[in-house]
């Protein structure tokens, strides 16, 4: 009851599951997991630090509007090939930080322009579709990681703490793959949820001889600076915020930015080029899609964002945002820095349903 009390108030305290947390750690023997950064994505050894990277999920759409698989793991291998670099490049805080990020290498890959994707394709965020694609991203992009940390290893050797870890790690290898099973065939074109079960087939084929590079590879970051630099439309796993948002500028005045993938997805559900243009006149006029006298009611879901706009009353339900974070969430090695937004008029027993329903969901970590 404080803490939902306390949370309605103010936002803060987030939750931070550790039985889940510990359950899924890759190096329990040297010791536990007790606590992340602030963000709450990473969740390792004390005094250890880990460098991040994430890759733009819209920069891997083929022409045809699918994945592009091949691209897109090729990616993940050399962005963590980077990343493994970087960690003896590197400088750190304290001898002792610098110690345990040599001693087992944790890496942070993720990515960005989730919600950007799942729109350009016609599929709600909060929908049984959206959280098998995303799931089937994230465990492609995840199993490629851990791939390439073993080949590594089986080139140059092990993470030095790996020795004392070998058997937990494993169980968690198999485990990220076991979760496999969960994903929702139909909802997946086969090429995508294909390539990651080989991917896993082949990273615990290698890992079990070889060994790990890095004792963690994956986890979802904010990308609140970086998704501007590389020309987002959404951050990190977030939706997005609202189709048209307003930004103040330094020198004064405001920026109109509107969402760039409301006429690919209009296209990609079968509306004619006149009908897009006087859907996206309307979301010019009105900030909000709702109303659209072309718009079929049955793909408003697709275009809901976190926020309710001024003119219109459609949001995902923060429930939406849960239950994405659970789809995705056996497939990282940290954890989800996310924010789960509710309405203003949510109460403090939503507060204590959001967090009791992110545990029971297996959840890591939770904030609102």
């Amino acid at each position: 009851s404080a803490i939902s009390s306390s949370a309605w108030v103010c936002g803060d305290p987030g939750m931070q599951f550790d039985t889940r947390i510990n359950d899924w750690h890759t190096c329990p023997n040297t010791d536990r997991i007790n606590a992340s950064n602030p963000c709450s994505e990473y969740m390792f050894l004390d005094d250890s630090a880990c460098n991040l990277a994430s890759l733009n999920l819209m920069k891997f759409v083929r022409d045809d509007g699918e994945l592009d698989v091949d691209k897109f793991k090729h990616a993940a291998g050399v962005t963590i090939t980077a990343q493994e670099i970087m960690v003896d490049f590197a400088s750190y805080p304290t001898p002792l930080i610098a110690q345990n990020s040599h001693r087992f290498r944790p890496l942070g890959l993720g990515y960005a322009n989730l919600g950007a994707l799942l729109m350009t394709r016609g599929i709600a965020y909060d929908s049984d579709a959206g959280r098998d694609y995303a799931a089937s991203i994230t465990a492609l992009m995840h199993g490629e990681a851990y791939l390439q940390s073993a080949k590594i290893a089986k080139e140059i050797g092990a993470f030095p703490g790996h020795a004392e870890n070998a058997e937990p790690m494993l169980d968690v290898i198999r485990k990220h793959r076991g979760a496999l099973a969960a994903i929702g065939s139909e909802n997946v074109p086969l090429e995508l949820l294909g390539a990651a079960r080989k991917t896993w087939e082949e990273c615990l084929e290698v890992g079990a001889k070889a060994g790990f590079r890095n004792s963690q590879v994956t986890v979802l970051a904010p990308t609140g600076t970086i998704a501007f630099m590389m020309d987002c439309d959404t951050t990190g796993i977030e939706p997005d915020i609202a189709l048209v948002k307003y930004k103040k500028l330094v020198g004064g005045g405001m920026l109109k930015i509107v969402n760039r993938c409301v006429p690919t997805a209009l296209e990609r559900l079968g509306y004619s080029a006149q009908s897009i243009a006087s859907i996206t006149e309307h979301i010019d006029a009105h900030d909000t899609i709702e109303g659209a006298p072309e718009l079929k009611r049955e793909h408003l879901p697709v275009f809901d964002c976190a926020f309710k706009p001024q003119n219109g009353q459609r949001s995902i339900h923060y429930m939406g945002h849960l239950r994405m974070m659970a789809a995705v969430q056996p497939f990282l090695s940290g954890a989800i820095s996310k924010t789960v937004n509710l309405p203003h008029e949510a109460t403090e027993e939503d507060i204590t349903e959001t967090y009791m329903t992110a545990w029971e969901l297996g959840v890591k970590a939770v904030a609102v």
